[in-house]
Parts: structure tokens; sequence; C-alpha cells
């Protein structure tokens, strides 16, 4: 089954492939084959065991479709993945693989490895909007525009100060998801109750090695504390949030009795299938939609905060799914608005006309100066 006419409007290529059936298999064949390789470094397993279980994970093909059949029946993607894992490589190594691990220190370092792949992408589509405003709002910093609170004529402002509120909301955001993907996306590791039991005391330098191997910060187990994913889902939310502010202002400024600022014109977007003059805010459709969606999913994961004693049941299993459709969700709407900051078209004209008709002078107050304080400048 494919998804794509659902999924693709909403997002970019590069994050579904973030998430997709074969990155989730790599890293989960990673984990494996890095932990073998920690544990023979510790003296655990025999070098040769731990490198004919990383040369099985190199070389199995697994059918994703037949895989997820399995697990939908055994209830966790590891159990059927480490039986395959094992009927691949030979002798001693096969009762060798996943020593010490369990179904959950899988799917939650799988997990972990696809936010930061996710957060990267995020990133780069950030620096875009982040750059397009910082330039509009500078430009536009000291041209007076008629504000406007509770959707009425207020006094004016300075048109910048308003794409510098979209900057400093938009770099919050990305700075509130750094820090949450700092301390939460780290390695999951503890066994199968949390106290990396059979491991011959050895669980935190083997820990050490295993997240160094696969590029993540070492952790104490967290398997029935879900703060760190909390807070991922929050941040994820809030940043969606954050871009959704600046979408909706410029559909409002977009308004054809407005006319202040419009989407940049590409051929093929924007068009309407039953009338040819519309000019519709397709970027910001994207943006919002996905504000819409936000909320609901980001509570699905706060709701799992209060899990059962060393391992939930439901709570954690909720939050893969919820995660990939908050990071789509957020890659979609990111890359809508860093196209629209790169190319928004302002139309003068009408700025200064709306504020001429409204009669209440061009008084901007501090809006220069704020601009600038909102850039990282003084104010």
């Amino acid at each position: 089954m494919s998804d794509l006419l659902r999924t693709r409007p909403a997002t970019t290529p590069a994050m579904l492939a973030v998430w997709d059936d074969v990155a989730t298999l790599r890293h989960a064949l990673a984990f494996e084959a890095a932990l073998a390789k920690a544990e023979a470094a510790e003296g655990l397993l025999a070098p040769e065991v731990a490198e004919a279980i990383a040369a099985g994970c190199d070389r199995i093909e697994i059918d994703p479709a037949e895989l997820a059949e399995e697990a939908a029946l055994a209830g966790t993607l590891a159990i059927p993945l480490v039986k395959r894992l094992r009927a691949a490589v030979a002798g001693d190594a096969a009762g060798a693989v996943h020593r010490g691990a369990t179904s959950q220190d899988v799917a939650d370092t799988v997990l972990m490895r696809q936010v930061r792949a996710a957060a990267a992408l995020l990133a780069a589509d950030g620096r875009r909007v982040l750059s397009g405003l910082e330039r509009l709002a500078r430009a536009q910093a000291e041209t007076p525009a008629l504000g406007r609170t509770l959707l009425q004529d207020a006094l004016p402002i300075g048109f910048g100060l308003r794409i510098a509120q979209w900057h400093a909301g938009v770099a919050d955001g990305l700075q509130r998801l750094d820090r949450d993907i700092a301390a939460g996306a780290v390695l999951q590791f503890g066994s199968a109750a949390g106290t990396r039991a059979g491991l011959e005391g050895k669980g935190g330098a083997i820990a050490i090695r295993l997240a160094a191997a696969l590029d993540l910060p070492p952790s104490p187990p967290w398997h029935a504390r879900r703060t760190g994913v909390a807070g991922i889902a929050s941040a994820v939310g809030i940043l969606i949030g954050a871009l959704g502010k600046m979408a909706r202002d410029v559909s409002l400024l977009a308004q054809n009795a407005v006319g202040e600022a419009r989407e940049p014109a590409v051929p093929g977007r924007g068009g309407s299938s039953a009338m040819g003059h519309k000019r519709n805010p397709t970027g910001c459709q994207v943006a919002l939609s996905a504000a819409f969606r936000a909320p609901g999913l980001v509570s699905g994961v706060l709701a799992g905060l209060p899990a059962e004693e060393e391992r939930g049941l439901g709570g954690w299993q909720a939050e893969g799914p919820v995660l990939a459709d908050l990071f789509l969700l957020a890659a979609g709407s990111m890359a809508a608005m860093a196209d629209v900051a790169e190319g928004l078209d302002i139309d003068a004209t009408a700025i200064a006309s709306n504020l001429a008709a409204a009669g209440l002078g061009e008084d901007i107050g501090e809006s220069a100066a704020l601009v600038a304080a909102l850039l990282g400048g003084e104010e």
C-alpha cells in the first residue's frame, strides 16, 4: 500500500525518506551490528562472532511488507527481525544476536536516530526561512504600514516589525527543538527491565561504545521515562505553530481587499480548478494545515507520560508514528514557508494606500529599533 497521494502534499521527499521502511530497517540492523561489536570490545563475545553478526546485518535481505506482517503478529519489530537475523548467521553467532538487549532498546534507539536525521533536515530549511525573513524585515523596518489588532485597524507599525516577529517565532522554535533533541534524542539500552542484566557488569561500558557507534549520546535507560520524547514532540509542535503564525499573516495580507503581500508566483502553484483568475496562498495552506493537525498529535505523546512501572503498555508504542507525522508536517511547513520567505511579493503601493485610507498617520513608534532587537541587534 502506498499513501503518497495523502502524505506527499504535506511534506517533502527527503523527510519521507527519513521515516520510510528502508531507513527503519537500516537503523535497526545498525543497532544489532553495533551491539555485537561493543560486546566483543568488552570481552562478552568473541571478535569473530561479532564480525559474523555484523556481516549478517550487512547482507540480509528483508521484505518490509513481510516483516510488517510478522511485527503486527509479534507486537514489535524486533522479534521477527532478530529471528531473521539469527537464521542468517551460523554457529555461535546465531545465539549471540541481540544479547542483553530488549525490543524497546531497538525501537527507541531507531526512533532517536530518525529524530536526529529529521531535525537536521528541518534546520537546513529553517536557515532558509530565517535568512529570507531577516532580509525582508531589515528592508521594510521603516516602511509605515497599518497595524491590525483583533482583525481591525489599529495604529501604524513598521511593516518589517511584523516580519521580524515571524522571524523571532521561528528562530525560537528551532532553538527549542535543538535543546530538546540534545536532551532527549539519546541512546536507549537497558535490557529487559532497565537494569542491564546479563552483561557481566559491563552494561555501562557497552552502552558508551554503542552510543558512539550510532552517533547518539549515551544515557541511563529510559524505558518508562518518556519526558525526552514528550519534549521533542512538544518542540516540533511549537515550531509548526510558529510557522503557522507566519502563514496566517501572509494569507491575510494576500486577501484581495488588502493586497499588501503575496506568495511568490510559481507556475502551476496556487491556481484553482474552477477559477482561473485566482492566486491562492498554497504554501500558507500547507503550513496552516500542519498547524491544525499538530496539537492533537502532541497531546497524544503527552498522554503517554504516566507510563506503567518499568515499561508501559500502549503509550510508548504510540510515539513512533506520532513523531514521524509531526516531523513530516514540520518539513512540509518549513519548506513551504522557506519558499515564501525567499520570494514574498510585497506591494508598497497597497501598503501605503491602506494606511492612508485609515487616516491614522505614519508614526511607527520604535518599530525600527524593535526590528533590530528581534533580529539580534541592540534595541
